[in-house]
């Protein structure tokens, strides 16, 4: 997104840009009662909500509407920002500007969940909100269980059923021709065709091995044994250990 952007009317190079000290400052001012100190705290940390929306772009939603709602998460922060931590502001106001727009999304989500499930969830994040406000860190699945009312497992899955789906072509490095998407990171190699067609011709080339071949193999390759231990075993020498293993590699790679 470009810096000169308008969104919702405001011209996003426009936007003032507050020091640390200056917001805390205006922030003890509006907690004492000064609204103009609190509009001009929520004004001059407007670029925190720019920054956090643009991780959301590309979803179909309007800016507009992620701006406003990020303007929500970023005026509860100034209102319950604790000014004795020595914590910066920033800190404190992107997790809960993110939390306002990802429950925005959720709530627009195309995907159904129960309704307890639901509720579960949202009290869940709630919680946090209200543990983040007053420990200044997010509690841990123990703890959060614990303030809701419900077992850790269960917790974990109502979360997760809220969760923003992801599609597997989201780009998520990389550009133009060479990014990399979703699915190039969650492939299952192992069980690819691929794999399995190399698995069909690998058994296909053990198949035509004789017994012999088929036991040194085993204890060359699965048993990891040097020749000279194989010929110990099987009572033969080590270069007739050799030439059998290197006919046996021979018919399993016409195969493979």
């Amino acid at each position: 997104m470009a810096n000169n952007v308008e969104i919702c009317g405001v011209n996003t190079a426009r936007l003032p840009v507050l020091k640390n000290t200056e917001t805390i400052d205006l922030i003890r001012k509006a907690h004492a009662g000064d609204l103009l100190a609190r509009d001009s705290a929520i004004s001059g940390n407007l670029k925190l909500v720019l920054s956090v929306i643009q991780r959301f772009s590309g979803r179909g939603e309007m800016m507009d509407d992620l701006f406003q709602i990020g303007c929500v998460g970023l005026i509860k922060a100034v209102d319950n920002f604790n000014t004795e931590m020595d914590v910066h502001f920033s800190t404190y106001a992107v997790p809960m500007i993110i939390g306002e727009v990802r429950r925005y999304l959720r709530d627009n989500s195309a995907i159904r969940v129960s309704r307890s499930m639901r509720d579960a969830a949202y009290r869940a994040l709630n919680v946090r909100e209200q543990f983040t406000a007053e420990h200044h860190r997010e509690p841990t699945l123990d703890e959060l269980a614990a303030e809701v009312g419900v077992k850790r497992e269960e917790l974990v899955f109502a979360l997760d059923s809220i969760a923003d789906p992801v599609s597997l072509f989201e780009p998520v490095g990389g550009e133009g021709s060479d990014s990399l998407l979703v699915m190039d990171q969650v492939g299952d190699e192992r069980n690819c065709d691929a794999r399995w067609l190399e698995r069909i011709s690998l058994a296909e080339g053990i198949g035509e091995l004789s017994d012999r071949e088929k036991r040194i193999v085993a204890k060359r390759f699965w048993q990891g044994k040097t020749q000279s231990e194989v010929a110990a075993e099987i009572g033969i020498s080590q270069a007739q250990v050799s030439r059998l293993e290197k006919t046996a590699l021979s018919k399993i790679e016409k195969h493979v």
